[in-house]
């Protein structure tokens, strides 16, 4: 996973690598301007007023999140996550499905393809509260479902993150209402697997 480090002592709004329109119908424009716009940049203003002093200045997002705790961590946490989310999405496409060794490891870790985004989305469902559910590598190369509470993410527990689902309410609710597992049915179409094929190749 690339390091993000700061510039010139802080950290920057990630910059959408797609239109404010692009995910709709699956996002709308407007609930990715307000997760995006809104609660991410908010994170990222809070990290930066809290860095100073705080023994963790010019480090990576990544080593913060490793090494930081109370409202530093929270804020790292969400940061990095949201990152790795926003840069995982593409245009909605139909039977939008990975490929090659990843399709394979998805196989051979899950069963098939199908099993693999049942198990997924039910832990997204049933995760409670807020939080986040994860598939990440481990050091060996297999594949690994999580749930993360909060801003936490599984690098704490050294795995490498590929694909996250964001459950927080202000990921789906302008969009979904209390539907969660609607949003999260809905996710597949814009998933892009080359970008996570290429977090699981690092």
């Amino acid at each position: 996973m690339k390091q993000t480090m700061p510039i010139d002592g802080k950290f920057e709004l990630l910059t959408l690598p797609y239109a404010p329109d692009a995910l709709e119908p699956v996002i709308s424009a407007n609930t990715l301007g307000f997760h995006h716009g809104k609660h991410l940049l908010t994170y990222v203003n809070n990290l930066n007023a809290a860095l100073p002093g705080s023994g963790l200045e010019g480090k990576s997002l990544e080593d913060i999140v490793l090494q930081a705790t109370g409202g530093v961590l929270n804020n790292a946490g969400q940061i990095l996550n949201h990152n790795l989310y926003f840069t995982q999405f593409m245009a909605p496409k139909a039977d939008n499905a990975p490929s090659g060794r990843l399709a394979e490891a998805i196989n051979a870790e899950f069963g098939s393809f199908e099993d693999f985004k049942e198990i997924f989305a039910k832990a997204g469902a049933t995760l409670f509260g807020s939080g986040w559910a994860w598939l990440s590598a481990d050091a060996e190369g297999n594949l690994v479902i999580t749930q993360e509470p909060n801003a936490s993410n599984p690098i704490r527990n050294g795995l490498r993150p590929l694909m996250t689902m964001d459950v927080w309410e202000h990921a789906y609710y302008l969009d979904y209402q209390n539907r969660r597992p609607d949003h999260l049915a809905a996710l597949w179409q814009i998933i892009n697997w080359d970008v996570v094929a290429a977090r699981y190749e690092e």
